[in-house]
């Protein structure tokens, strides 16, 4: 079967989406919605770094809507407008379209935003007889789907711990690292990333899904965080940081169970593999299950120039579109990862 697909944004993530519908056998790209008029018109593998294919981009989305696809891959930027991204994604399922989507960060777990925003997205399903699912590497597979997969290979655990360990140097959005992580700042001051709540909202979801598929019920989700300077001036492709402000950042999203920290989702995050020597090291995720017996799972990768952070952005977008197959076949509903199969890559051998 080969499955219709639209391709939703085409910024970082959108981009690297926009390449893997292209590629994979089992789809064909039938429309591109963009936001900027510079992108408007061009074709779609212009966009993304290939050949062109005949599809041109549009900002046109009811056109998009009215376009017969079975899904909607959906990268959108969650930042600029939580609601507003929200109402979108519930008219492209009402127009009868799937949804698979990375933008909506904690709601691989679909509750973690309360009853009102789930049952906003279920009805939106049930009108559209469709499903959504929220995916990607992080929030996504690294953090819930990996430890629960590896988890059933315990005789017991104890607690279970996955880290996310990059370094952002080579990453060119000065909008996320200087303004949402708060690198290049005053130590002092206090970035949106670490505004009370806002880990929850990135982290929450995969703790909440790991508690859901372990069994176990997460009495608080706890933030906690520290941040360390840069050593000497640092030039980087999306800006200067200069000498002893913000250049790392490790926060942590705790799932407290019987007054304990036994789920947690953290992330090192450096601007130079030289500061803070003492926090975990390496590139990539790091699992680690206490238990009989204790496992520890490395999971490093890169894109073809040998770039892990770019690596990451390319995994984001696949997880999604490699699940676009599972997630047609779904039941209308709001899903998780635990209601799908094994997603593998089926027809993408090079």
């Amino acid at each position: 079967m080969t499955y219709r697909v639209i391709q939703w944004s085409t910024g970082n993530v959108g981009a690297c989406a926009l390449r893997a519908i292209i590629n994979h056998p089992e789809m064909e790209l039938v429309g591109v919605s963009v936001y900027h008029d510079s992108k408007a018109g061009k074709d779609a593998g212009e966009l993304c770094g290939l050949e062109p294919v005949g599809v041109k981009a549009t900002q046109d989305s009811d056109a998009l809507l009215a376009t017969e696809a079975d899904c909607v891959c959906y990268t959108s930027d969650v930042r600029i407008d939580l609601m507003g991204t929200i109402d979108e994604i519930c008219r492209i399922l009402i127009s009868g379209k799937n949804v698979v989507t990375s933008s909506l960060l904690s709601l691989v777990y679909p509750g973690a935003l309360g009853p009102e925003i789930q049952g906003k997205f279920e009805s939106a399903c049930k009108e559209g007889g469709v499903s959504l699912l929220v995916s990607g590497i992080d929030p996504g597979f690294a953090n819930s789907t990996l430890p629960l997969i590896l988890s059933g290979m315990s005789e017991r655990w104890e607690s279970i711990r996955i880290q996310e360990i990059v370094n952002y140097a080579t990453y060119n959005q000065p909008g996320i690292l200087f303004e949402t992580m708060g690198f290049g700042k005053p130590l002092d001051t206090l970035p949106p990333i670490l505004t009370p709540g806002a880990l929850t909202f990135y982290c929450g979801g995969p703790v909440q899904l790991m508690a859901e598929g372990l069994g176990v019920e997460v009495e608080e989700l706890r933030e906690v965080h520290e941040r360390m300077p840069a050593p000497a001036d640092l030039q980087t492709p999306a800006g200067i940081i200069k000498e002893g402000m913000s250049a790392a950042l490790r926060f942590e999203v705790q799932g407290i169970i019987g007054g304990q920290p036994v789920l947690v989702a953290e992330h090192v995050t450096r601007m130079h593999d030289s500061i803070a020597p003492d926090w975990p090291q390496g590139h990539g995720y790091r699992l680690i299950i206490e238990g009989r017996p204790r496992m520890i799972c490395a999971f490093d990768f890169e894109d073809e120039h040998g770039d892990t952070a770019v690596g990451g952005v390319i995994l984001t977008a696949t997880r999604i579109v490699n699940a676009i197959p599972a997630v047609c076949s779904a039941p209308p509903g709001f899903i998780s990862e635990l209601d799908l199969p094994l997603i593998t890559g089926r027809g993408l051998m090079a």
